[in-house]
């Protein structure tokens, strides 16, 4: 007993050396840079990051400036708040600072994908061919065809002309977007009332995760978190499997192309169906929250519902939305909405607060604008957070808080890209997509979807807020950091189909 009480005592010390000694032991070394360890060994700033990202580092940067390094569960993360200095940092392609050693041990834990080598490129020469281009025109036709049915059937029946509906605005836009994404990427089959049938129940699964996620990804849940996250990977990968969709007509070149890559790699069926539910909430993962916050500020400022109502009769003219009838629309009438992309950008500065990241290969020095250099330790993290050094910054964007439906326009209606900071024109003035090799691949098929999604609600819809004075819900501090933020709580509004002049 004695003995094992030795064994044991001194297998707990070894533990607590392992798990304390990174706090403990690290110094800042010269040129590096500002170090705060916390005052929590190992955990360092842990639990504060992740209770609030965005006023933690507000508050390190307020304290330590620039540039500076924390301790966050047992990593160390060099954060660089300088917009001049992000040039090298993105630039550097595998060299020394790696995104994809970071992105494969995320999507593996997250998604249960185990990622081959070259699933970056694989990924991205998809997306060039697909997603852009003819390729983009061909599936924002899809996309179309998809919107007009879930919205003018959102459970399967018809809403009636002139009747109103009273919805949870943020539901609503993630379950249309969400829907019409799924049915658009991974198909149809003939059976079109059970397909809008089974995209409801996607949805409602979707969300049960979406809302596990951000703490899924920081290991907090508990023990019944853990099982339930469990479930809906297990019901993804079924419902998603190369077997179902096999048996669909419609499957998008995008994703054909992808497994079609991974089958001649010899990935197992079983993996490819955890691919998909990767790439299930890579494409829709972001575009209905990001719709909400559009359609919210739409709301609130009613001078933006009008010069966006205008614009949109200018390019949808008189044509008729009607379900499951081809919409005669010229897609390419997209790239001539200099006001609704000013809308857009607009509420992508305002909301979209992603996090870059790099994996430091080896030992770094990083020369910022200043002149400074920087040292980065083999094994740390650096990381970029635009939302606070970009987004907000009042120098760049004035009034950063507030929403101005024209802050990317110039006075003769083209858009505005002239931004500066200290005098000085500023290249990166936002970055919701990301950046450099880790910029969104699916960012010109996401913008159209969202857009044609605005067009047709405040084209064919009559919409008002429930209570006109309620309040842009703030942002749920958990979702700093991943993409789109999300609202605390939902805001409920009324819609109704305009009936037929």
């Amino acid at each position: 007993m004695v003995l094992w009480s030795l064994v044991l005592g001194l297998l707990l010390v070894v533990i607590v050396g392992y798990l304390f000694l990174p706090g403990l032991l690290r110094q800042r070394r010269p040129q590096e840079p500002p170090l705060d360890k916390g005052t929590v060994p190992w955990l360092g700033h842990a639990l504060a990051f992740r209770k609030n990202m965005f006023e933690f580092l507000k508050r390190m940067q307020a304290k330590h400036g620039e540039v500076f390094t924390v301790l966050l569960g047992g990593q160390y993360f060099h954060f660089v708040m300088d917009p001049f200095s992000f040039g090298p940092i993105l630039k550097d392609s595998r060299r020394k600072l790696d995104f994809v050693q970071y992105a494969q041990e995320l999507v593996l834990k997250v998604f249960g994908y185990s990622p081959m080598q070259g699933d970056n490129n694989m990924v991205h020469s998809a997306s060039t061919k697909y997603l852009m281009g003819d390729g983009l025109e061909e599936l924002n036709e899809v996309m179309l065809d998809s919107l007009s049915l879930v919205m003018l059937r959102p459970k399967g029946q018809s809403l009636d002309a002139g009747c109103w509906y009273e919805d949870g605005l943020f539901h609503f836009c993630y379950n249309i977007l969400f829907k019409a994404g799924y049915l658009s990427l991974f198909g149809y089959t003939k059976d079109k009332e059970q397909d809008l049938l089974q995209a409801e129940d996607l949805f409602t699964q979707f969300r049960k995760y979406d809302l596990l996620f951000p703490r899924f990804v920081y290991s907090l849940l508990g023990p019944r978190e853990w099982l339930e996250v469990g479930r809906l990977q297990s019901f993804f990968h079924k419902m998603l499997s190369v077997k179902h969709t096999q048996e669909k007509d419609g499957l998008s070149n995008w994703v054909a192309y992808m497994l079609q890559s991974l089958r001649e790699q010899g990935v197992t069926p079983a993996m490819q169906d955890k691919f998909n539910f990767m790439m299930l909430w890579a494409s829709q993962g972001n575009t209905g929250p990001t719709s909400f916050w559009a359609l919210l500020f739409l709301l609130k400022h009613p001078e933006a519902m009008r010069a966006v109502k205008e614009e949109a009769t200018q390019v949808l003219g008189k044509v008729r939305l009607e379900a499951e009838q081809p919409f005669p629309f010229k897609l390419s009438a997209l790239q001539h909405t200099p006001v609704l992309d000013s809308v857009m950008e607009e509420t992508l500065r305002l909301r979209a607060a992603p996090t870059l990241i790099r994996a430091v290969c080896k030992d770094y020095i990083l020369k910022m604008a200043s002149g400074k250099e920087y040292l980065f330790r083999q094994g740390d993290m650096v990381a970029l957070f635009p939302y606070l050094s970009v987004h907000m910054d009042p120098e760049i964007h004035p009034e950063p808080t507030a929403f101005k439906y024209n802050r990317f326009l110039n006075p003769n209606g083209s858009r505005k890209v002239d931004f500066y900071k200290a005098g000085k024109k500023i290249h990166h003035y936002t970055m919701p997509w990301g950046s450099g090799v880790s910029i969104c691949p699916g960012r010109f098929l996401a913008l159209s979807e969202m857009k044609l999604f605005i067009l047709l609600m405040v084209t064919y819809f009559d919409l008002e807020l429930v209570d006109p004075g309620t309040p842009v819900p703030p942002v749920d501090p958990q979702r700093w950091g991943f993409g789109t933020t999300q609202p605390s709580h939902d805001v409920h509004f009324r819609y109704r189909l305009q009936p037929a002049q």
